[in-house]
C-alpha cells in the first residue's frame, strides 16, 4: 500500500476568540463536570446525578444546536466548560452515511478521493460557540473506511492540561487546552482487515497514553509519555485487525491494561508484560472491556461467527484463563454466556444488571455477578433497528441511540419498559457524552447540548 501523502500544516488559530484562562490552573472541574474519554470518566458509560431529561426533540429540552464541519465518528469529550470534538473535513458537503441494518453490508470498504483536513475543535460549554480550531493533517488518504465509518472515528482525550487527538492512519496530535500544538506522533499507513479503516480510542493513566493498533501488517500497544510524545514502551502484539478501545484496570491487587482481541484477550502490567490470556472471542472485536461489580467484563459478537460471548472476569487472573470448550467458568472466569455478545455498542453493567444492546435493535438484560437472563431480545419498535453508539444510564434510566437518531428511554430494572422515543432527526453513529446534567450528542452535521429546560 502506498504511504499516505499529507501535509503537516502550521497550527493556526481559526476561531474568533481564544480563552484567556490556563487550564489546570485552579485545579479539575468538580465532579460531574468531566466527560475525559470514551464513556465517560471510569469508561464505563455510568452518569448519574446528571439529571438528563426523559424526553427531548430537535428543538425541545435543547439550550444549543450547532453546525459543526466534517464528519467523524468519534464522541465528543468535556473538561469544564469545553468541549472538543474530532472530525476529517472534505471540500464539499458530508455525505450521509450508508446505515443497512448491521455492520458488515460492505466489507470491500471505501476510500475518499478528496483532500481532507483532519480537525480538532474547542467549543464553549455555555454557547456552543467555536473558540478555537486546529487543523493537525491535510491530505488524500490511501487507505479505504467501512462505508459506515468515518476516517475521524477514535474519541480524543483529555487530562484537563492537553487533548490527545488520535486519527488512526494520520496519527496523534497533543494540543494545550488553548490549542498551542505540543507535540505529534506517525506511525504510517498500516492495512486493516477488510479495508474498514481504524477505530480504537487511547485511554490515560497518570502521565501515560495507551495505544492499541491491531492491524493487518504490525499490530502493536505502546505507551506514551502524555508530555513529550515519546514511547515509554512499546510491545508487539500477536494479533490482527481489531477496533476495541484497551481499558486501565483498577482493583486492590493491581493495574493493569486489558486489550481485547480476536485471537486472544490480553492484560498487561504497567510495564507491558503479559499477565494473563484468554482464547474465544469471536472473529473480530470491536465492544470495549469495561469494569463494575467488582468484575472485568468482555464482548465480541461478530455477525457470521460460530461464538458471541459475553465474559465476567475475577480479579487478579494470572496465564492462560481460557475455558474449556462449553465451559462457562473457571477460577478466573466467573461466568461466560456464548453468543449474547453485541457487535459494535459496549454492554452496559448498572445497579447490578447488564444491558446489552444488539446491533439490529433489542436490548437484553443479565445478572451481572451470576451472568443469569433477566430478560431477552426486547425490541423497540420503530426507528429502532440499527445501533452503533454505546448505551449509557443515568438515575434510574438506560439511554440507548439508534443510527437514524432516535433515543429510546429505558427504565432500569428486571421488567423492560420504554419510557420514551426521542427523535433528533438526523444519523448518529457516535456515543454521547454526558456532564453537568446536560447530553452532548453528535449529528452527522451538529452538536446539541440538551438539558432540562
Amino acid at each position: 500500500m502506498r504511504r499516505l501523502a499529507l501535509t503537516v500544516l502550521a497550527t493556526v488559530c481559526l476561531a474568533t476568540a481564544v480563552p484567556a484562562w490556563a487550564a489546570g490552573a485552579d485545579g479539575p472541574p468538580v465532579a460531574g463536570a468531566t466527560w475525559p474519554q470514551f464513556r465517560g470518566p471510569e469508561a464505563n458509560g455510568i452518569a448519574d446525578g446528571s439529571a438528563l431529561p426523559t424526553t427531548w426533540s430537535a428543538t425541545d429540552n435543547v439550550a444549543w444546536s450547532v453546525a459543526i464541519p466534517g464528519k467523524g465518528w468519534s464522541s465528543p469529550i468535556v473538561w469544564g466548560d469545553r468541549i472538543f470534538v474530532t472530525a476529517a473535513v472534505p471540500p464539499g458537503e458530508v455525505e450521509r452515511p450508508v446505515t443497512p441494518r448491521g455492520l458488515a453490508a460492505n466489507v470491500t470498504g471505501v476510500t475518499s478521493k478528496d483532500k481532507l483536513r483532519w480537525i480538532v475543535s474547542c467549543v464553549d460549554w455555555s454557547t456552543g460557540k467555536t473558540l478555537w480550531e486546529r487543523t493537525a493533517y491535510e491530505g488524500v488518504p490511501d487507505w479505504p473506511i467501512h462505508q459506515k465509518a468515518s476516517y475521524a472515528s477514535e474519541t480524543p482525550l483529555t487530562d484537563g492540561e492537553r487533548v490527545y487527538a488520535y486519527f488512526g492512519n494520520v496519527g496523534m496530535f497533543c494540543y494545550s487546552m488553548t490549542g498551542e500544538c505540543l507535540w505529534s506522533r506517525r506511525w504510517g499507513t498500516l492495512k486493516m482487515g477488510w479495508n474498514w479503516g481504524t477505530a480504537a480510542s487511547p485511554v490515560r493513566l497518570g502521565d501515560r497514553i495507551y495505544l492499541v493498533n491491531d492491524n493487518e501488517q504490525q499490530s502493536f500497544l505502546v505507551a506514551i509519555d502524555s508530555r513529550t510524545g515519546q514511547d515509554v514502551w512499546r510491545v508487539e502484539r500477536a494479533e490482527r485487525s481489531n477496533w476495541c478501545t484497551p481499558f486501565v484496570w483498577r482493583t486492590d491487587q493491581r493495574t493493569e491494561i486489558v486489550t481485547s482481541g480476536s485471537g486472544r484477550v490480553r492484560s498487561y502490567d504497567l510495564d507491558g508484560e503479559v499477565l494473563w490470556e484468554l482464547r474465544g472471542m469471536s472473529g473480530v472485536t470491536v465492544p470495549a472491556p469495561f469494569a463494575a461489580e467488582g468484575l472485568l467484563y468482555l464482548a465480541s459478537g461478530c455477525t457470521g461467527s460460530p461464538r458471541k460471548p459475553i465474559y465476567a472476569i475475577r480479579p487478579g487472573a494470572m496465564g492462560d484463563i481460557s475455558l474449556v470448550p462449553g465451559g462457562t467458568g473457571n477460577a478466573s472466569v466467573a461466568w461466560c454466556r456464548w453468543n449474547e455478545a453485541p457487535y459494535v455498542p459496549s454492554p452496559l453493567v448498572y445497579r447490578g444488571l447488564m444491558y446489552v444492546l444488539n446491533d439490529y435493535g433489542w436490548l437484553s438484560c443479565y445478572d451481572a455477578a451470576t451472568g443469569a437472563e433477566v430478560y431477552a431480545r426486547q425490541q423497540f419498535g420503530e426507528g429502532g433497528r440499527a445501533f452503533t453508539a454505546s448505551p449509557w444510564a443515568c438515575d434510574g434510566k438506560i439511554y440507548c441511540l439508534a443510527e437514524k437518531g432516535d433515543t429510546f428511554v429505558v427504565q432500569a430494572g428486571r421488567e423492560f419498559r420504554v419510557l420514551a422515543k426521542n427523535s433528533i432527526g438526523e444519523d448518529t453513529l457516535a456515543t454521547p457524552a454526558v456532564a453537568q446534567n446536560s447530553l452532548i450528542l453528535r449529528t452527522l452535521t451538529k452538536l446539541y447540548q440538551i438539558r432540562s429546560s
